[in-house]
């Protein structure tokens, strides 16, 4: 398997993704603005996310995949689809309880993430009717990250990319037919999420009897499989949690500010999802299935220069990132979110945290090379103590920026945060004698910086020149900001091949 191909593939379809979300959220601000209706939306739909995040996601896949990975490569097919009916029997059953208890404890469950919402009764009424709509959706996409992860396991990356779109078109379908339809309008997206992610569990079942492994579920408590994985599972919740817990206090502090603050912060956070989500994402989802085959095999020296090939890649691509949001700032918000409800005052706020946020984005995708370099020989309790760790740090950061900086200083926290965590993993790899970089480093990042340095005057200088990003519409502000990227693209990459990269430096073959 040629892991750069592969990376190119996943990458590709998530850019689909992430492109349509931009279509998603530029229609949602231009229907809904940024105010008390899309606060309890986003605060009604990031709870069933976040816990989505913890059971499967997060958890589930660091525990589940290296096992299933194990068992595929040393038991064989029928061993690990026994062992996938048991755990998915598993699964369905203590997410349809928590699903159960979240719909019941709706109010309860806004009250203690929101608690500033309670001051304002219309706007906690409809974060809770939203959340007893969008709770479901837990389990159905944690259903279909489980089937995401066994395809990920047979190499089948692709498919499980592209899920991803079917939640955006259902909310695109919804809100732009649909919204004259509901009371109140914000409830149609609501709806959409739920239906999304039905479409997201269905589109995997075909792609799974492909390969053999869709089975029914079932129960029984007395596999050794179930034990592992459920033993591997405790301290990956509590480590996934970490993180989670973190967004969520950042949603109680948000909840105070400004109404808008919430909505701001997550037009930057979709707008950093883009890299996050088209790099760091496609990265993890292609090493950790890989680095488990390779920990399997007992391949130590191949593990290290998976790890170094995986950090070498990220450099290269999340630098430029990186700087490019940070100063494309303005372009990216204005262009995309600034009309119709969503004023110019949104723009800066969201312009404002999108730069904080921009801060911790190589932080971010680097967590996203280093953490399976644990999950794949199943040692999880490392990175759960540094997310500890980093947990305490962000909150302390936190009280310390969100006085001058208000809804900024919390995106901000979280980005030093995460280089604070990537430091640690690099750190504890390398103590642990599991990585070791390959000569060239130096060299290499000098290289980057050049090109990223050229790569920075030449959008500066660009914009110099440019009028306003608020005149004329929607279309020519996109082909303005689309000229403007790929110029800085071409010149990023002209400097590195002038510099000595090549393509073929990266290609990498894996074992099957």
């Amino acid at each position: 398997m040629n892991l750069l191909r592969s990376l190119a593939a996943v990458s590709s379809i998530t850019m689909v993704s992430r492109v349509l979300g931009f279509v998603r959220d530029t229609i949602i601000a231009r229907t809904f603005g940024a105010g008390m209706a899309t606060d309890a939306f986003f605060i009604a739909f990031k709870l069933p996310n976040l816990l989505r995040r913890i059971f499967a996601e997060g958890a589930f896949s660091q525990a589940f995949v290296p096992i299933l990975a194990e068992y595929k490569n040393q038991k064989g097919e029928e061993a690990a689809r026994t062992l996938i009916a048991y755990v998915s029997g598993l699964l369905t059953l203590v997410l349809a309880v928590v699903t159960l208890v979240g719909i019941v404890a709706a109010p309860w469950v806004i009250w203690i993430t929101a608690p500033g919402f309670a001051d304002t009764p219309e706007k906690f009424a409809l974060t809770t009717d939203l959340l007893r709509v969008t709770f479901p959706y837990i389990l159905l996409i944690s259903l279909s990250s489980l089937a995401g992860a066994i395809l990920n396991t047979w190499n089948r990356f692709s498919v499980p990319a592209f899920v991803p779109t079917l939640l955006n078109l259902s909310m695109i379908v919804f809100a732009v037919f649909l919204t004259p339809y509901f009371h109140p309008p914000v409830m149609v997206l609501g709806w959409s999420v739920l239906v999304g992610g039905l479409l997201q569990l269905l589109y995997q079942l075909p792609h799974l009897k492909k390969i053999g492994m869709l089975v029914l579920p079932r129960l029984n408590l007395r596999d050794s499989g179930v034990w592992r994985v459920m033993k591997q599972m405790l301290p990956a919740i509590l480590g996934v949690s970490v993180s989670q817990i973190s967004l969520i206090i950042n949603t109680i502090f948000a909840s105070f500010l400004a109404a808008g603050s919430v909505s701001w912060m997550y037009y930057a956070d979709r707008l950093m999802e883009l890299p996050s989500g088209v790099l760091g994402v496609a990265l993890g989802t292609i090493l950790l299935p890989v680095l488990s085959k390779t920990y399997a095999s007992k391949d130590r020296h191949e593990y290290s220069l998976i790890l170094d090939w995986g950090l070498r890649l990220c450099f290269v691509l999340v630098l430029p990132c990186t700087l490019a949001l940070g100063l494309l700032a303005e372009p990216l918000t204005v262009s995309l979110f600034q009309y119709g409800k969503f004023s110019a005052l949104d723009a800066v706020m969201t312009q404002r945290a999108l730069i904080a946020y921009s801060v911790g984005l190589l932080g971010i995708i680097v967590i996203k090379v280093l953490a399976p370099g644990f999950y794949a020989q199943q040692n999880i309790r490392t990175p759960v103590k540094i997310a500890i760790f980093t947990l305490i740090v962000t909150q302390l950061l936190n009280l310390a920026f969100i006085g001058p900086l208000h809804h900024a200083g919390l995106a901000l926290a979280i980005s030093v945060g995460a280089c604070i965590n990537a430091g640690l993993l690099f750190y504890q790899l390398r103590k642990q004698d599991l990585f070791q970089p390959q000569p060239g480093w130096t060299a290499f990042l000098f290289k980057l910086i050049v090109a990223v340095l050229v790569m920075s005057g030449v959008l500066l200088g660009l914009m110099h020149f440019m009028p306003a990003w608020d005149q004329g519409g929607m279309l020519e502000r996109l082909l303005r900001l689309g000229g403007l990227v790929a110029a800085g693209v071409v010149t990023y990459f002209s400097v590195l091949l002038l510099l000595g990269f090549r393509l073929k430096d990266f290609a990498r073959k894996a074992i099957m």
